[in-house]
């Protein structure tokens, strides 16, 4: 199979354990930085366009059940009215804030050139620094090439802990996320309770509202 050919597929995936797991393979060889790079960038921007362009069409019955199906709620991405830039790098470091905030900044119809140009910066540093990452564990990994089914063998022991990890910290976001989301008081129930007014004029006697 061609190393190159389930880069992409496997980003739009998993994408921090398949970018990692290519950078192995650039460590031992058998693939070079700049097409795997160039990969995980596009397959990247191409998962994140999805989730805006589903942002945009969000009112259409399809979509919005969709979406109401892999757990997006409004609330979670009301975080959308902060600055693009710091959107974009928080979701590209937490991959559990992507789909929330993406979604969002479709909603909130900013310019797709703004938003594709913020992902794309972002997408093309985390790649750099997972590929990087990849590639010092596949330097120290090269034995197991040597092994039958190397290739299958590199790639379980690299992905296999990265996705692990990843795994769990999103899952222990989305815990701390729902923690916070119930602590936070309603609206409606943090508003004050109006006060019937009452009147301080002087009570009126009977007789002087007798007509004469």
């Amino acid at each position: 199979m061609d190393t190159y050919a389930w880069i992409g597929p496997l980003v739009l995936v998993e994408g921090p354990a398949a970018t990692v797991t290519a950078g192995s393979m650039v460590g031992a060889g058998l693939a070079r930085f700049w097409p795997v790079w160039a990969i995980v960038v596009l397959a990247d921007v191409t998962g994140d366009s999805l989730l805006y362009l589903a942002g945009r069409w969000s009112r259409h019955p399809r979509v919005s059940s969709l979406l109401a199906r892999i757990g997006f709620t409004s609330r979670r991405a009301a975080g959308v009215t902060r600055s693009l830039p710091r959107l974009v790098m928080t979701a590209k470091l937490v991959d559990v804030l992507a789909m929330p905030a993406f979604v969002a900044a479709g909603i909130a119809r900013i310019p797709y050139r703004r938003f594709a140009a913020w992902v794309t910066a972002g997408s093309a540093i985390r790649a750099a620094v997972l590929i990087g990452a990849g590639a010092l564990l596949g330097t120290r990994l090269t034995g197991l090439l040597e092994l039958p089914g190397g290739f299958l063998l590199l790639t379980a022991a690299v992905a296999g802990p990265v996705l692990l990890i990843h795994l769990l910290l999103n899952r222990l976001f989305r815990r701390l996320t729902t923690i916070r989301e119930t602590k936070t008081p309603c609206a409606s129930s943090s508003a004050p309770t109006p006060t019937p007014r009452t009147s301080t004029a002087p009570p009126t006697s009977p007789s002087a509202s007798r007509p004469r």
